[in-house]
């Protein structure tokens, strides 16, 4: 008997908790869903009273049922999804290439001066020369298929992880470098756990930047030359004046963006779980 009134006890205390949890989080989850999307009602509402209220031509902007006809009719259809998948693949493929190569140099410049006084000034030439004037060599040089896209989209997610990378590594303390090396610890023990921890929060940073840029640089590619994806899809409603499947376009590479940048934020926060900055985030 007492054995059943414990149970029942501990079933009505874990009720009261998940109970107390769910006060907890819900005001947190409804602004974090219902301020957005009442923003978003608010901005389309505008947007249909403006097209309206001022009389715009729909070549220069169409209302929003245009732009999401255009939407459903390009879902339906498969077109929109079938040029939304070559652009994620040219943008997931160029973010982790360029993310991986300017991780590795990054580590190599801030462990070695020799590396940093070989290669860095170079990094910041290449920095400099606009992305979209290279584009064109790019081209030319891996075609029009996805592999130059992928390069453009690599290329110009490169260079904040690197230099993120250098500023995390040469961030920490150096109270904590001499700790461990008078506790006799190797240089990848010092590497491991005492630089590569500061330098996380700088990294994944790094990251969602780098997300966003890669689907620039996609599209970026895709108007310099292609025959698919999102850029390929906006050039083509541009020379047939339709604003509509312009703005259904922009919706779907705004939600990419938002769901990739969602992505990196997820492997922050289990990566990050004991940085102050996650877990202000959280409360």
């Amino acid at each position: 008997m007492s054995t059943q009134l414990e149970l029942g006890n501990s079933s009505v205390q874990r009720r009261l908790s998940d109970v107390v949890a769910f006060r907890r989080i819900s005001p947190h989850l409804l602004a974090a869903i219902g301020l957005p999307l009442a923003t978003l009602i608010l901005l389309v509402w505008y947007w249909d009273w403006a097209v309206t209220a001022y009389e715009i031509p729909t070549t220069l902007l169409p209302r929003p049922y245009d732009a999401f006809q255009s939407l459903s009719q390009g879902i339906a259809d498969g077109s929109l999804v079938f040029h939304t998948w070559v652009t994620l693949q040219e943008v997931v493929y160029g973010f982790v290439i360029g993310a991986a190569g300017g991780l590795l140099l990054g580590i190599l410049i801030a462990e070695s001066n020799y590396v940093r006084m070989a290669l860095f000034p170079f990094l910041i030439a290449f920095q400099m020369v606009p992305k979209v004037a290279v584009a064109p060599l790019f081209i030319i040089w891996l075609g029009y298929g996805i592999t130059s896209k992928i390069a453009i989209a690599a290329s110009i997610t490169f260079f904040p992880v690197v230099i993120n990378t250098i500023a995390g590594l040469r961030s920490v303390d150096v109270a904590t470098i001499e700790m461990l090396r008078a506790y006799r610890a190797s240089r990848w023990q010092v590497f491991h756990r005492a630089k590569l921890r500061y330098a996380l929060p700088y990294i994944f940073a790094s990251l969602e930047v780098a997300i966003v840029l890669a689907v620039i640089g996609a599209i970026v590619a895709e108007f310099v030359g292609s025959s698919s994806g999102l850029g390929y899809l906006i050039l083509q409603a541009t020379h047939t004046l339709e604003t509509g499947e312009i703005f259904a376009v922009l919706v779907m590479l705004s939600i990419l963006g938002v769901l990739l940048n969602g992505l990196v934020r997820f492997f922050a926060k289990r990566a990050l779980f004991w940085h102050e900055s996650e877990r202000s985030t959280s409360r």
